[in-house]
This record gives structure tokens, C-alpha cells and sequence, in this order.
């Protein structure tokens, strides 16, 4: 690494440089934002990043206005894509209507209502994915065994004994309160 320019080891040198460089930022900034609060925060940004990386100038390299528009072309670059970011958030988020409280109140209620629910999820997670879907066709769905079977492309026979080895597996998870009806 090179030597540090005088820019970034006095606040003098920073001042006088920030006033002979100031202008030609602003006006980088200006030919790529419209906005004018954006156009200050960005240019005041450059300067900060200027002095975070001073150490990376080296003059073999180019000129030392090459390089401030360099980093500024990275400052407004970032902006562009924390702003892409933000739109995308807003776009996700503005078909969406605030709750009200007596939404919340209803959302917490059906939550409430189905904790037992998910606890048998949470037991079906150990559970093989065929003979899951076969539980939740008949437990949840009400499907017959048969209906079920026929809805999962298996024998009602192979469906039964699946449900017969998952009433057993979850009566021993929850203490012989498990009730699968086929």
C-alpha cells in the first residue's frame, strides 16, 4: 500500500480539499439523482467514503478527480440498489391492508383454536411424507381410508397398515391420546 494523501491526515487538508472537489461531485451526483436531498446526503457520502478509503489512492493509477468519481459512482451505485430493495419492499407490502385490532384479535383467537393442531404437525414431522399425507387426507381432510388411498395412488390395504404404524408411533409421542379414525 502507498502513502495516505495529505487529504486524510489534516482536517486542513480535507477542508481544502473538499472545496476544490465539492463542485465536481455535486455535479457527478446531480447528472445521475433529481432528487436534492438524495443529491446532498449522496455527496456528503462520497466525502466520507473518500476519507474511509484514502489509503486505497494510488496516483500511478490516474487522476485524483479519476478517482473521487470513482468512488462516487460506488456511493450512488449502493444507492441504487438499496433504493431497488426498498421499492421491492413497498411493492410486496402495499397490497396489503393494516390490521385492525379486532383482526389481530381474531387472527390470535384462530391461532389459540388450532394449538393443538400444530402440535400434531410438529409429532408428523418425524413421520415418513407418504404416510404423513395419508394422515392429514384422513385426520384433517376426512377422507376415508379408501378415498385416501385412492387420492395418494396406493392399496387401501398399504394405507391402512400406514395409519394402523402411525396411530402407534404418535399414541407412544403423545402418551396414548392419539386418535387417527379411518
Amino acid at each position: 500500500m502507498g502513502q495516505v494523501p495529505e487529504f486524510a491526515r489534516s482536517p486542513e487538508a480535507f477542508e481544502a480539499f473538499y472545496r476544490q472537489h465539492v463542485g465536481d461531485v455535486q455535479r457527478f451526483i446531480a447528472r445521475r439523482v433529481d432528487d436534492p436531498y438524495t443529491a446532498a446526503d449522496l455527496t456528503a457520502d462520497v466525502f466520507v467514503a473518500v476519507i474511509d478509503s484514502a489509503h486505497t489512492y494510488r496516483p500511478a493509477r490516474g487522476s485524483l478527480l479519476g478517482w473521487v468519481y470513482g468512488v462516487a459512482h460506488n456511493v450512488v451505485a449502493t444507492e441504487r440498489r438499496r433504493r431497488r430493495r426498498e421499492t421491492t419492499i413497498e411493492r410486496r407490502v402495499a397490497g396489503r391492508r393494516l390490521l385492525e385490532p379486532a383482526d389481530i384479535a381474531r387472527i390470535e383467537e384462530r391461532i389459540d383454536a388450532e394449538s393443538a393442531a400444530r402440535k400434531v404437525y410438529r409429532a408428523l414431522d418425524g413421520v415418513p411424507e407418504a404416510t404423513r399425507r395419508l394422515i392429514e387426507l384422513v385426520a384433517v381432510d376426512g377422507l376415508s381410508t379408501a378415498e385416501a388411498a385412492a387420492a395418494l395412488g396406493v392399496s387401501p390395504i398399504a394405507a391402512r397398515v400406514r395409519l394402523h404404524r402411525a396411530r402407534r408411533q404418535l399414541r407412544i409421542d403423545f402418551g396414548g391420546s392419539a386418535h387417527v379414525h379411518a
